[in-house]
């Protein structure tokens, strides 16, 4: 018998914002454990939660990106259950009138486009962490994750397999990054996924006993546990290997197999009932423009922009991956009017900096102005090529650096004072006069030799075709 696998996603995405939800504890990845925390968000009795605006900013702007209706009015309750890393014995989220229902959101894989419906996405906060220590048998909380922002994104069981999922988590992280609503740095859990599947017999539209895996965080494994749990449920139908059951699981990435964690609650078992410490938000028409109009064009259009300023469909693909390129690329390029040298600096020049940093390409800082001022400077070769790259690696340093000033204060301008340079070219000659007689016996490589140890005595401040002419006038006088 033919099966077709039925699944559904479940995304939670940590808020790009400064503080938590509701208290002004820092939010921010890392720091010493139980280091960012306060009576209101690690669950002391008659702490008063007050909502962060910015929290549903990025909430609206995320159901923007997404097609999504924004509800004007929104509340929020709270989802019972105890666990030690959560200190209320309840989180406060969203399930009575989310933020933002009923989105679409536009995938392609090797079977073509595909729209998968957007069930809704709601705010809510994050619960601690717990650390296991196996060599003292014991279990410890850090509760600075307590109550950083999330917003979790609810998808229809529209998806039919592996290769979707992924195009569908790789479309989703690239929008969310380009509207700055969260880094979606997988490997540090600000982007997780549960993934809700099942199977059914080809053609049915019955669904079949459905089973989840929490907290998946990385692509990789999101994929082999997809492949897994198919073939698990594809056995038990059809070997009867085991009774499946309405549950959760968890996804052993090194041994390869799902275990089973506890049945899959209901809503009923959360027992939702509305915060009554938290008043409903309601968005105004100035609020909801003020987001719209704060959200950047879509990639794909910035990328059919670039290509009509002359670059390659590759260069302008490079540039429309990360939202940092293309502010830095559209500031650049209105100062010194040339798209390709702008394209050509940032995609070869400052990424090897960003990777010698170890930064993600959403952690470029650099001032697209004062890049765009450099390019000019190197382009009416005020400034040589190999002086213009230690100036850019000082402007990752420090973002006030003028590279005119710059340029000035450290040699870097080039000069055109022709006694300098011959006198520069006779103190080479003298040195390196095999290469000289090479060259005067044909051998044309002697004279880029010589004309490499005049450039670095330079110091790299001499127009290049003025310095092979004079060198060359030199030889022949000599």
């Amino acid at each position: 018998m033919k099966y077709e696998t039925v699944i559904g996603l479940e995304v939670h995405i940590e808020l790009a914002t400064e503080s938590k939800i509701f208290c002004s504890c820092s939010a921010k990845f890392g720091g010493e454990q139980n280091d960012h925390v306060c009576p209101a968000c690690c669950g002391m009795p008659g702490m008063l939660p007050v909502v962060n605006k910015h929290v549903v900013d990025l909430g609206m702007a995320a159901g923007m990106m997404l097609n999504c209706h924004i509800n004007r009015t929104t509340t929020f309750d709270k989802k019972s259950y105890y666990y030690p890393d959560l200190p209320c014995s309840y989180q406060t989220t969203q399930w009575f009138s989310p933020i933002c229902v009923n989105g679409t959101l536009q995938i392609e894989t090797s079977k073509g486009k595909k729209d998968i419906r957007i069930k809704q996405i709601h705010m809510e906060e994050d619960a601690g962490k717990l650390v296991h220590d196996d060599w003292t048998n014991t279990s410890l909380v850090d509760f600075n994750r307590t109550s950083v922002p999330l917003i979790e994104i609810v998808s229809q069981p529209d998806l039919s397999s592996a290769e979707e999922v992924v195009a569908y988590l790789e479309r989703l992280r690239s929008l969310l990054r380009f509207a700055k609503v969260s880094e979606c740095r997988m490997e540090q859990g600000s982007m997780r996924c549960d993934v809700n599947l099942s199977i059914r017999p080809e053609g049915s539209d019955k669904l079949g006993v459905r089973t989840e895996m929490k907290n998946m965080n990385s692509i990789s494994a999101i994929t082999r546990a997809i492949e897994y749990e198919v073939s698990r449920h594809i056995d038990a139908l059809e070997n009867g290997t085991e009774e499946l059951v309405q549950e959760t699981r968890r996804w052993d990435d090194i041994k390869g197999k799902s275990f089973a964690m506890r049945n899959k609650e209901t809503a009923g078992d959360y027992r939702y009932f509305p915060d009554p410490n938290v008043m409903p938000i309601v968005i105004d028409d100035e609020w909801f423009d003020s987001v719209k109009n704060a959200l950047p064009e879509f990639p794909e259009i910035k990328k059919a922009k670039y290509i009509e300023l002359g670059l390659s469909e590759y260069d302008a693909g490079m540039l429309s991956e990360s939202i940092s390129l293309c502010e830095c690329f559209e500031a650049a390029y209105e100062v010194c009017k040339s798209a390709k040298e702008v394209a050509n600096w940032l995609i070869s020049d400052c990424m090897n900096i960003v990777n010698k940093k170890q930064w993600t390409v959403d952690m470029l800082n650099l001032d697209g102005k004062s890049l765009g001022m450099l390019i000019s400077l190197v382009m009416e070769g005020k400034v040589g090529r190999t002086n213009g790259k230690k100036i850019l690696e000082a402007m990752f340093d420090d973002s006030s650096i003028n590279p005119g000033e710059y340029a000035e204060q450290n040699g870097f301008i080039v000069s055109n004072d022709t006694s300098l340079i011959e006198s520069v070219i006779k103190e080479v000659m003298a040195q390196d006069e095999k290469s000289v007689t090479d060259y005067k016996n044909g051998k044309e490589k002697a004279l880029m030799a010589l004309f490499g140890k005049c450039m670095r005595q330079l110091k790299g401040n001499c127009d290049p075709q003025l310095l092979q002419k004079l060198l060359i006038d030199c030889i022949n006088k000599a």
